[in-house]
C-alpha cells in the first residue's frame, strides 16, 4: 500500500513504530543513580558532600512524584566507595554496574575516573565525573562527561593569575604527584614560561607529606617569593609554619582547589597573600543556590563542604534527558546528554559537548582575607 496515499495511515505507522520502539526499552518502575565517590580516607568529606547533594535531589523528587509520562517513577541511589584509588574505582564501578545503575555520578579524582570510565563506556554507562583533568574526556570513551571546567582552564587561571601578581617576583611550582595536581602544576608552569617569568625551582612531592625541609631550604635559596602549588590544604599549613619557622615571610601561594576550604582558615595569615582557583562555584554564589542552601541545612544540620551542588544539579540533568528520550538505554541516554540543554536548578546552565565537556565551566580565583575566602575574579576563557 503506498503510505503517500493515506496519510492517516502514515501517521499511525509512525506512531505504531515508536510505541514498539518504546516496548524495547521500557521505562522501569525504579531508575538508579549510581554514586562513585571517596567515602573513607582523608578525602571523605568532599566524596560524601556529593553523595549528600544526589540524595537530596533524590528525596525531593521522589516526594513530588516523579513522573515520565504519567507514569510515577521510584529513584534510588546506589553508593559505592572509591576510596580515592584507582583499583578501589574499578571495583566500585563493577559494584554499580551490577546494581543496575543507569548513569554514576562519579568519580572525584580524575586518576579513579579515568580508571573506571572504560568499565563504564562498555556498558554505555554516562558517568558524569567532577573530576578536572583534560585527559578524562579525551579516552575516546562516549560515556565521560564533565560536570566543571577541566585543568585545561584551571591551569591558565593559576599561571595567568600568578603571572600578573604586582612586582617582580621569583616563582617556585609545586605539586603532590597525583595525576591531578601534577598535570594541573605542570599546566600552570607552561604558562609562567609562556609570560617570561623566573621560574627558580620546580618539585613534586607526594600527597601525604607534611616535612618540607628541603623545599623550605629551595625557597630560601632561590629567593622565591610566589609559591604556585597544588599541595592539599593540611601540606600548605604544614609548609608555611615551616616557612615562618626559617624566616621566610611575605610569600604569596597560589593554589588549586585543594587549598580553597574550611580547612586552609587555620593558615598563619602572616605567610603573606593566599589566593586559591577553582572550577567549584560555590552554591551561595548562584541566584539558585539560596534555596538550595536552606534545604541542604536543613536535611543536613550543615554547610555543603564542596560540591553537593553540581551532583544535586547532574540528577535533575540526568532525569531531563531521561524524560526527553522517554528512555534508559545507555546508548540513547548518552546521545540526549550531548544534545540536551537543560535548566539545572542551582548553576542554571549545565551543558555539554559532543566530547562530553562542560560548556559552560568557568574557574574563579579566591583570596583569603579576615579568616573567610573572597571572590576576587572568574572568567571562562582567562
Amino acid at each position: 500500500m503506498n503510505l503517500r496515499r493515506h496519510p492517516s495511515l502514515a501517521v499511525l505507522a509512525t506512531l505504531c513504530l515508536a510505541g514498539m520502539l518504546s516496548a524495547c526499552h521500557p521505562l522501569p518502575d525504579t531508575i538508579k543513580i549510581g554514586v562513585a565517590q571517596p567515602l573513607s580516607g582523608p578525602l571523605k568529606d568532599l566524596g560524601q558532600d556529593m553523595l549528600d547533594g544526589t540524595k537530596m535531589a533524590v528525596e525531593e523528587l521522589n516526594k513530588e512524584g516523579f513522573k515520565i509520562d504519567g507514569k510515577v517513577i521510584k529513584l534510588e541511589v546506589v553508593a559505592a566507595d572509591d576510596k580515592a584509588d584507582a583499583e578501589a574505582g574499578k571495583q566500585a564501578a563493577k559494584t554499580l554496574i551490577d546494581a543496575g545503575v543507569v548513569a554514576v555520578i562519579g568519580h572525584l579524582n580524575s586518576g579513579v575516573s579515568m580508571a573506571a570510565a572504560p568499565l563504564y563506556a562498555e556498558k554505555m554507562i554516562p558517568q558524569l565525573a567532577i573530576s578536572t583533568k583534560p585527559e578524562y574526556t579525551k579516552m575516546g570513551l562516549p560515556t565521560t562527561f564533565r560536570l566543571v571546567a577541566s585543568d585545561a582552564l584551571q591551569s591558565k587561571a593559576m599561571g595567568s593569575f600568578a603571572a600578573q601578581l604586582p612586582g617582580q617576583h621569583v616563582y617556585a611550582v609545586v605539586d603532590d604527584a597525583t595525576p591531578y595536581g601534577k598535570g594541573l602544576a605542570e599546566l600552570a608552569l607552561g604558562q609562567l614560561k609562556t609570560r617570561n617569568k623566573t621560574v627558580g625551582l620546580t618539585m613534586s612531592l607526594d600527597d601525604k607529606t607534611t616535612e618540607f625541609a628541603k623545599l623550605v631550604a629551595g625557597i630560601k635559596d632561590n629567593k622565591v617569593d610566589v609559591l604556585v602549588t597544588t599541595l592539599a590544604d593540611f601540606q600548605t599549613i604544614a609548609l608555611a609554619d615551616q616557612l615562618l619557622a626559617a624566616g621566610l615571610h611575605n610569600i604569596s601561594i597560589v593554589g588549586g582547589d585543594t587549598i580553597k576550604t574550611e580547612g586552609l582558615l587555620k593558615i598563619n595569615p602572616e605567610i603573606g597573600n593566599i589566593y586559591a582557583t577553582s572550577p567549584i562555584v560555590a552554591a551561595g554564589e548562584f541566584l539558585g543556590g539560596k534555596v538550595f542552601l536552606n534545604n541542604f541545612r536543613t536535611e543536613f544540620k550543615h554547610d555543603p563542604v564542596y560540591a553537593a551542588h553540581y551532583a544535586y544539579d547532574a540528577v535533575h540533568v540526568l532525569l531531563s534527558a531521561i524524560r526527553k528520550a522517554h528512555s534508559v538505554d545507555g546508548k540513547t541516554l548518552v546521545e540526549t546528554l550531548k544534545t540536551l540543554d537543560p535548566l539545572a536548578p542551582v548553576t542554571s546552565s549545565m551543558r555539554f559537548g559532543a566530547d562530553g565537556e562542560q560548556r559552560y565551566g568557568a574557574v574563579s580565583v579566591y583570596q583569603l582575607t579576615r579568616g573567610n575566602w573572597f571572590l576576587l575574579t572568574r572568567s571562562d576563557v582567562w
